[in-house]
């Protein structure tokens, strides 16, 4: 049996593919950051900031996308922000004026406009619009450890070339200086997917550690000794820690889960639907159709209808939040007492979650977040909160093992991203990353014009990649859109690298390019060499 403290490992992944329309006064895509601001982003920033400010000794891993982090500093996406709550705000005041006063409906359009007045202060004055500076302030003062993703979230066992592969994570590198001012510790692989040979990408742009699913460690060769419950590291050097399904399945479960608790927010039913159409057609968009307004006043009640959802309580789902906090950690003290009495090191229990699921889809999930790791800095018990660099810098010696190729995803490998719904993509992005590679090498030496139009190919082929797109596809939500995106990043692949190839470029043509998908400023198109 072992003694002392037992260190559990809380991971948020936070990721939104780059979605940017400036061709367009409003963009119904543009909506999906929006709200993640609102509903995840802010709220978790500042249930973080409240703790710093109360002297909380906690710790949290959080990734930050490059996609995402290149909309949170994009000014174009920061005024459509304040414009959006702005609009929400102004809802709220018209709902306040419809109910009397001391009703139940009066104070859930209070409690709405004093959210979205709280998310437009916190954005505009305490952050001057960029959330970024204050995660990287909780980054500097100890309490988060911010890592990276790959560039723009490609799947990367499923593209063709090494060099592609070495491009997103050199990318996601570069990128994460820029915004954080050091070079990103670990990165959280997109979809958790992992192949053979990644591990010695990861170690050539100086990562030192990544998360696998269970069974990415579980089958890795040789078997792991202490299963997911300490990282191991790679033939390549690099540290690997693996999710704890127990965990998961007590947060992830809609059913099963805290999620699913009948006093909290119901995520389907939404005022967009439920309003009289008069009372909202000015904050639907231009073409009318009714759409979720994130404005949500009933609660999950049951397994009844949707018409039959009572009306939300906030307080009554504060209080159930921090009832779950203190239920998940006596659950994380008892697993890891176990955990401790079966094993002849001290276990480590490895927690990671989607960022958005706290806020948007899961509304009480900050506060769950916040109660969790209040009740665990000031419990007088073993379970110590720790980062995956403190932690491989007290147990420097692990095995060394071969993961295996898995992913998050359902059926745990590659499955969801790579089926009937998706699989015409895959030639296209093929040929296109063969090509990017010689446009690298035949352009070693670019004039000023080639040089720009070389980083912008690159920048559509990165776009083009993105995970999301063969996600929608295969989860058939916002297919469109998706099979838009990738016709159109390859289309200007195409169409950018045949002007390179036939030495007639159009600079009007490239500016425009250049103005509309603007990620990645700093970006070299010799990664690709």
């Amino acid at each position: 049996m072992s003694t002392g403290s037992f260190s559990l490992l809380l991971v948020l992944h936070a990721h939104l593919p780059f979605v940017r329309h400036p061709e367009h006064a409003r963009h119904l895509e543009e909506e999906w950051l929006f709200e993640a601001i609102s509903e995840s982003y802010l709220p978790l920033l500042d249930a973080c900031e409240r703790m710093a400010d109360d002297g909380v000794d906690f710790r949290l891993t959080l990734s930050l996308s490059p996609t995402l982090c290149e909309m949170l500093a994009d000014p174009l996406l920061q005024a459509r922000y304040l414009a959006h709550v702005e609009r929400l705000i102004e809802l709220m005041g018209h709902e306040l004026a419809r109910y009397e006063a001391g009703s139940p409906l009066k104070e859930l359009a209070q409690f709405y406009h004093a959210c979205f007045a709280r998310c437009r202060e916190q954005f505009e004055t305490r952050h001057r619009r960029n959330i970024l500076h204050g995660f990287k302030r909780l980054q500097d003062s100890g309490h988060l450890e911010i890592i990276t993703c790959a560039a723009t979230h490609g799947l990367l066992p499923l593209m063709l070339t090494r060099e592609a592969r070495r491009a997103q994570i050199l990318i996601a590198r570069e990128n994460y200086i820029k915004h954080f001012g050091r070079p990103p510790r670990g990165i959280w692989l997109p979809e958790a997917a992992y192949a053979k040979g990644v591990d010695t990408l990861l170690r050539e742009a100086e990562i030192d550690y990544f998360f696998l699913d269970t069974h990415g460690l579980l089958f890795a060769e040789p078997p792991p000794r202490y299963g997911v419950y300490r990282p191991v590291r790679t033939p390549a050097g690099v540290a690997a820690f693996g999710r704890d399904v127990e965990c998961s399945k007590e947060v992830w479960s809609s059913e099963a889960g805290y999620p699913g608790d009948g006093v909290y927010r119901e995520f389907y039913r939404d005022l967009g639907f439920d309003a009289e159409y008069e009372s909202i057609k000015d904050y639907l968009h231009d073409d009318g159709v009714r759409r979720g307004l994130g404005i949500k006043y009933h609660k999950v009640t049951g397994r009844v209808p949707l018409h039959e959802k009572e009306l939300y309580r906030p307080s009554e789902a504060a209080r159930r939040a921090e009832q779950h906090a203190g239920d998940f950690l006596a659950k994380r003290r008892q697993q890891l007492r176990w955990l401790a009495d079966n094993l002849d090191v001290e276990p480590l229990v490895v927690a990671p979650y989607d960022a958005e699921l706290f806020g948007h889809w899961w509304f009480e999930g900050p506060h769950f977040l916040e109660s969790f790791l209040r009740q665990a800095a000031n419990s007088p018990d073993e379970i110590h909160l720790t980062t995956p660099s403190a932690f491989l810098s007290e147990n420097n010696h692990v095995q060394v093992v071969s993961p295996c190729a898995s992913s998050w995803g359902e059926k745990g490998y590659y499955e969801v991203w790579l089926n009937a719904a998706n699989e015409w993509i895959y030639p296209l992005l093929h040929r296109a990353e063969t090509r990017m590679i010689e446009l690298a090498r035949r352009f070693d030496e670019a004039a000023p014009l080639q040089r720009r139009a070389l980083n912008q190919v690159a920048r559509e082929l990165l776009l083009a990649q993105a995970s999301d797109w063969a996600f929608m596809m295969s989860a058939k939500t916002s297919v469109e859109y998706a099979e838009r995106r990738t016709r159109d990043h390859l289309g200007n692949f195409d169409t950018l690298h045949r002007q390179l190839v036939e030495d007639r470029l159009d600079e009007s043509n490239l500016a425009a390019l250049e103005r509309k998908n603007s990620i990645f400023s700093e970006i070299d198109y010799r990664v690709y060499q």
